[in-house]
């Protein structure tokens, strides 16, 4: 499967087969949600949420390309990627974008 940010890919024609998506919501645990308020006061990049937000997208990255080959596509292009924070501590991430099949 091949995934694009553009609304071509090169050399390839293609129909296009529909939208495709993915999300998931994922929060952290209270401890790691306590000591990141915490990094919070006094700076510094908060790792357990970047990670979070890493894993969020990946899991959404792989639904979305999951639908897609249930479609049968060959690739998805123009993926883009949104989030909002549903709580503290958690946060939603859709990744979507148009699935196509090579003709």
């Amino acid at each position: 499967m091949i995934l694009v940010n553009t609304d071509y890919i090169s050399g390839k024609n293609f129909e296009m087969l529909g939208l495709v998506k993915g999300s998931t919501i994922q929060s952290k645990n209270l401890g790691k949600d306590i000591t990141q308020g915490l990094k919070n006061l006094v700076g510094g990049e908060l790792t357990a949420y970047n990670e979070m937000m890493n894993q969020a997208r990946a899991l959404a990255t792989k639904r979305m390309t999951e639908e897609a080959e249930a479609l049968g596509a060959d690739a998805i292009v123009n993926i883009r990627y949104s989030s909002s924070a549903i709580m503290q501590g958690a946060a939603e991430v859709i990744a979507y974008g148009t699935a196509v099949k090579f003709i």
